[in-house]
């Protein structure tokens, strides 16, 4: 019923910014037509000449770093794919001189570029295209994940991973019984969203809300057993966010490796707040010598990593990374396939049979992922995220604080709702303001610190047909708030 009202809300908000920006500035803004069918993500090449001081920019350079992320482009001499001659006056000989030399050249003022700042986004229909090839994307992985996954239940691999991680499961799922496969489907979840393993991180997911599902004595409520295991994924703890440092390498910046630590504190933190919020609502008790040797180990980990990786340089840093995560993956067939010989079951039929159910879930979650899209879409290429970025950007400069940190706050907004989405923001603001500035350090650290909680919330219910969340969805935004505050206070420590 949470989902239901949330997604109901997105839907209502997005179009009332819509039809008030329509009201104020419809002659000048196709939104509507960029909420449909999206806006254009082609090039659009410029030539400038003239000085743009008195439209606020101090010089052509400083200009064209503006309308970068929107797609425009500068070129040094005009050409026949050049679109925009820009100038400060448009009766000079010069844009007489070179329109008439290139037909297609159109002059327009510095104001007019400015006043059309779209960010490419897709409309509603080429986002339902989307929602359908992220899932037809999956099936291939999900049959091979699962049917491993298979091999490893009739081999009685799932079963030993159970009985490693019981004591500790069993004092944060007390409804889950001792030694049941949903203890290792989970565990091999949690190891592969720390190891920044997405792609296996899915299949292992949903197979753990499958077995979860069946001690469930109400099959369209979620359970104690499903919330605590949602929130904890969903807080997205990583001990190596190799995909953001691989970012920041492609953009040149000074360190990619930097924004390492804070990451994984951020994140860290998160998983704790998930832990403790669920734990207080299910009257779990965590102050236990089991939980408090289990958090304890893991943190010493993560220090022991920590203090491994500082070491490295960046090349290291990645080379560790990619070895390590794909060694897994490697290392996790082979051993699945020697303990099936061992048991002697038939290997690739259990594989086949565990792949035909990764097909089924991966069709199945395609209308629930269809949803949550096109509502997140509404909301992007509406502007609201944009409104309200702008309102958080006035409010705390009233009070006179700092507000650089709002400037990276747009990646912490969207990623809750779409992890693409929130990688393109990360991407926009290293563009805008430069990779090593504090707003691009920031966006990093906060793409880091969660998972995107409502893409999580709709495919792993929807996998299992459960429609009554609780408290899920609040428990997990709070969860990603912590993270958020944490990254920013840190970047401030790390970074200024």
């Amino acid at each position: 019923m949470a989902l239901s009202r949330i997604w109901s809300a997105f839907i209502i908000v997005a179009l009332s910014v819509a039809l008030f920006r329509f009201a104020f500035n419809g002659s000048q803004d196709d939104i509507f037509g960029r909420m449909v069918t999206g806006s254009s993500k082609d090039e659009f090449r410029f030539y400038a000449i003239g000085d743009p001081a008195k439209y606020g920019y101090p010089s052509i350079d400083s200009f064209t770093r503006k309308v970068a992320p929107y797609s425009f482009k500068r070129q040094d001499a005009p050409d026949e794919s050049t679109k925009f001659l820009l100038t400060d006056n448009l009766a000079s000989d010069s844009v007489k001189i070179l329109t008439g030399k290139f037909t297609a050249l159109r002059a327009v003022e510095y104001s007019y570029v400015t006043g059309r700042l779209q960010k490419p986004v897709d409309g509603v229909i080429e986002t339902c295209k989307s929602a359908v090839n992220i899932c037809l994307g999956l099936i291939g992985i999900m049959a091979l994940f699962m049917g491993f996954m298979s091999i490893a239940e009739r081999a009685g691999g799932v079963r030993f991973l159970s009985r490693i991680v019981g004591p500790f499961f069993s004092k944060l799922f007390p409804e889950v019984p001792k030694n049941h496969p949903a203890i290792g489907h989970m565990m091999m979840n949690f190891s592969a969203n720390m190891l920044n393993l997405d792609n296996a991180a899915t299949p292992f997911g949903i197979k753990a809300m499958e077995s979860l599902q069946e001690l469930n004595p109400d099959k369209e409520r979620a359970s104690n057993a499903q919330v605590m295991f949602l929130c904890l994924h969903a807080s997205g703890l990583t001990l190596i966010p190799i995909t953001i440092i691989a970012a920041r390498a492609s953009v040149r910046a000074a360190n990619p490796t930097d924004i390492f630590l804070p990451c994984m504190i951020a994140t860290f933190m998160a998983t704790i707040a998930a832990m403790i919020i669920v734990a207080f609502k299910q009257k779990i008790r965590l102050f236990q010598p089991v939980v408090i040797l289990w958090v304890g180990g893991l943190s010493a980990l993560i220090a022991g990593l920590v203090l491994l990786l500082v070491s490295m340089n960046t090349v290291g840093v990645n080379l560790f990374s990619d070895q390590l995560s794909n060694g897994l993956i490697l290392s996790i067939f082979l051993l699945i396939t020697l303990g099936g010989l061992y048991k002697r079951i038939n290997i690739f039929d259990a594989f086949v049979e565990g792949a035909k159910g990764g097909f089924e879930t991966a069709i199945r979650i395609i209308p629930y992922l269809v949803g949550i899209l096109v509502a997140i879409s509404l909301l992007r290429s509406s502007g609201t995220f944009d409104v309200v970025i702008a309102g958080m950007k006035q409010l705390f400069g009233a009070f006179g604080a700092d507000t650089r940190f709002v400037d990276g706050l747009p990646t912490a907004l969207i990623k809750p709702m779409s992890g693409s989405g929130a990688r393109g923001m990360m991407f926009d603001t290293m563009n805008a303001f430069g990779p090593d500035s504090f707003a691009g350090r920031l966006s990093c650290i906060l793409q880091g610190s969660s998972d995107t909680t409502f893409y999580v919330i709709a495919v792993y219910f929807g996998a299992v047909g459960i429609k009554n969340t609780r408290y899920s969805i609040g428990a997990m935004l709070l969860a990603d708030l912590v993270g958020i505050i944490t990254a920013i206070s840190l970047c401030y420590l790390f970074f200024g």
